[in-house]
């Protein structure tokens, strides 16, 4: 699950972001096996991200999960800092990655905050601007490109680094609890060992109008997983900051 907040943090952050000292929220109901699984929150505004991930009904119940993902970055998305708090059954994780971009490389520690041990430490070399998955999707949300079209966008999380391919699919129209959308799909190859070793397909679908507000998710990952979507519940503006994060 702490995989799946990662990748739906950075797909709800391609949402627009009208103002720049505005703080936007986005509630998003979370579906598994045709049943409501969960909430993904998420409030940014220019140089910072907050995402909590949330189980509920049956899947709370048989495996509790409370995730909590933030980010911090500069201009153009560029990154300098991930935290992910992860409360997933008895499990307490703390996960800290740095983007050293005086010396292009990125730092990967997780923690198990019950034994208090290291369970992974890497690092991996990176470009001076290399974003994560939510600065990625903030890009292509600038990008405007056409159906058939192709960007490339650096990023990585802290273990591995990639020019991650995203692709402009099909359009489409998208019914969600916050309305009926005209889209367009993309497809984003983040997954099959590309930033993140698990095999799968991840999609998102983004209003085909200025806003570019990402309506809908879609990780595709084999057996026991399966498809997990993320549908737009709702979007507001929740406060203004007094200047730059």
């Amino acid at each position: 699950m702490r995989f799946l907040a990662g990748i739906f943090s950075a797909l709800a952050a391609a949402s627009l972001l009208p103002a720049e000292q505005s703080t936007e929220k986005r509630t998003y109901a979370v579906e598994w096996r045709l049943v409501r699984a969960g909430t993904v929150t998420l409030e940014y505004s220019k140089g910072h991200a907050a995402l909590r991930l949330e189980s509920s009904g049956i899947v709370s119940s048989l495996f509790k999960v409370e995730d909590l993902y933030e980010v911090n970055y500069q201009d153009s998305y560029c990154a300098t800092s991930g935290i992910m708090d992860s409360k997933e059954g008895k499990r307490h994780h703390d996960t800290r990655i740095t983007y050293d971009r005086a010396h292009n490389r990125a730092f990967y520690v997780e923690r198990d905050l019950i034994k208090n041990a290291i369970l992974h430490e890497d690092s991996v070399e990176t470009p001076n601007c290399v974003t994560d998955v939510v600065g990625a999707l903030l890009k292509l949300r600038e990008a405007n490109i056409e159906a058939g079209q192709t960007i490339h966008t650096p990023v990585s999380d802290g273990r591995r680094y990639a020019a991650v391919k995203i692709q402009a699919q099909e359009r489409e129209e998208v019914k969600t609890p916050s309305g009926t959308y005209k889209t367009v799909r993309y497809e984003a190859d983040l997954l099959n060992g590309v930033v993140y070793t698990r095999k799968g397909r991840v999609n998102i679908w983004l209003t085909d109008d200025n806003r570019k507000l990402a309506v809908q998710i879609r990780v595709r990952m084999n057996f026991p997983i399966g498809a997990v979507t993320l549908q737009l519940e709702k979007a507001e503006t929740v406060g203004n900051t007094p200047g730059n994060p």
